[in-house]
């Protein structure tokens, strides 16, 4: 066990030495936020690729496959699916717009503000996105050092938190790359494999599984469209993945990048469910399935690899920590706190972006250590970004007659049908999703028909903007 403690050890002190080497480059509130929208392709599919693949799809993504099989890998693909479309139809025009927030892109669309509703849904949703990575963290810890779940939540949490602070997202897309590559050998390269030789491969885990395992619809049909709705629309509209695609050089690189990114979580999406199936073959009798990876790196890796590994599943919920904290402090600081307080602040001003990060940072810590179970959590969040936002942001950019009144009255109307949705029905429930969707779709259209279409000049603005030809 010693040399999986150093690995892990020399991956943190690393994670913490990236945080001090971004605060040297961060001295701009662009290069705060956006990392300076300097990242190349390699880089930029790289971090995109770490942000989506976090805790829920690592640990998570083992966990349904030892549930359910094969099928287990939609969470992952729907994931993926999400990236590629975002990729290939929305990130020039996304890259374009050159805001630090998607209420940014709302303001600019519609006219007026919008930020009073939808700062306040896309904040919630990337708490609670943080708030998800650093619950799976228990997981690991308590594998390797026996700690409790709040001492684990506590460690990986104030270290993400120290190098969020530090560097913003320099740190991050620094650390990301690291992560990214952990990540690729760590359960690509090494647990599969192993998983897969230690369950002799696709002959002995049929001689143990059922045939409903090898299904790839057996998770259901209805959870299948609730996963492509939840999570591969919800991919086109967070704060964190755009947040992201603001960082890219050109727009050709957020094409691009996002779209190689996009292909890499659907390798990922099979290489967990099939860990997960190699686990349940041989360890048929896990009561609490969040273990599941747990089990299988215990059980399948030897020492010193094993350390690598949780290393790996270290990296992915860090790196989707990281940037869903970054970007719930982004929109505080730039779309919610300036209208409570009625000052706007220094447009270069970085130390409000670090008090929030740090500040929001101890507040997911708490909720983390309260919160149990990382696919329930991050249901919740993408239930409130799907139903809530998702009409007003897509409608605006496909449907010219949407106006600021439907954009504000589709995002009230579906963020509180879904809260109330998943109080009466459970947080996990397959039709929270679509009641907010629907609501939402309705209150959009209907409002904008009835109110005075978006001015002209403002319409006018918004196409050069979105057109305006920037170096590919």
């Amino acid at each position: 066990m010693g040399l999986d403690y150093a690995v892990i050890v020399a991956y943190l002190l690393g994670m913490i030495g990236m945080g001090w080497w971004g605060m040297r480059r961060a001295t701009t509130k662009s290069e705060y936020l956006v990392a300076g929208r300097r990242l190349g392709g390699v880089m930029y599919s790289g971090t995109m690729s770490a942000i989506v693949l976090g805790g829920a799809s690592t640990i998570g993504g083992v966990r349904l496959g030892y549930q359910y099989g094969i099928s287990g890998a939609w969470l992952v693909l729907a994931i993926g699916l999400g990236i590629l479309l975002l990729s290939a139809a929305f990130a020039r025009r996304i890259a374009r717009l050159r805001v630090y927030t998607v209420s940014d892109m709302l303001d600019i669309r519609y006219g007026g503000s919008s930020a009073a509703v939808s700062g306040v849904v896309m904040w919630g949703y990337a708490l609670m996105l943080t708030v998800t990575s650093l619950g799976a963290s228990s997981t690991i810890f308590n594998v390797l050092f026996g700690f409790d779940r709040w001492a684990s939540i506590l460690l990986a949490g104030g270290i993400i938190v120290l190098y969020s602070v530090l560097g913003g997202m320099w740190s991050i897309s620094m650390t990301d790359i690291v992560q990214f590559a952990v990540k690729t050998v760590g359960i690509l390269l090494l647990l599969l494999p192993f998983a897969l030789a230690r369950a002799g491969g696709f002959a002995g885990m049929r001689e143990r599984l059922s045939a409903s395992d090898f299904d790839f619809t057996a998770i259901g049909g209805t959870t299948i469209v609730t996963l492509l709705v939840t999570y591969t629309l919800g991919l086109l509209i967070g704060q964190d993945i755009w947040q992201r695609v603001f960082t890219a050089r050109t727009p050709k690189v957020a094409t691009w990048g996002g779209i190689t990114s996009g292909l890499y979580c659907v390798v990922y999406a099979f290489a967990g469910a099939l860990i997960g199936m190699a686990t349940h073959s041989l360890y048929p009798g896990i009561g609490q399935k969040d273990t599941a990876f747990a089990t299988a790196v215990e059980n399948f890796l030897p020492m010193g690899v094993r350390g690598l590994v949780l290393a790996a599943a270290l990296a992915a919920l860090m790196s989707t920590s990281s940037g869903a904290l970054i970007a719930s402090s982004t929109v505080a600081a730039n779309d919610i706190w300036p209208r409570l307080s009625g000052r706007s602040g220094s447009k270069e001003d970085i130390h409000s972006n670090r008090l929030f990060t740090l500040v929001l940072g101890v507040i997911a810590i708490l909720l983390a250590m309260l919160i149990e179970g990382v696919i329930a959590a991050l249901t919740v969040a993408y239930n409130l970004l799907v139903g809530g936002l998702l009409v007003a942001i897509v409608g605006g950019m496909v449907w010219k007659r949407g106006n600021r009144q439907g954009a504000l009255a589709s995002m009230a109307s579906g963020a509180v049908t879904v809260v109330v949705v998943m109080f009466t029905n459970g947080l996990e429930a397959n039709e929270v999703i679509f009641y907010g969707l629907g609501v939402s779709l309705v209150f959009y259209v209907v409002v904008s028909l009835l109110t005075p279409p978006t001015d002209a000049a403002v319409r006018e603005a918004w196409t050069e903007r979105i057109s305006e030809k920037v170096p590919a």
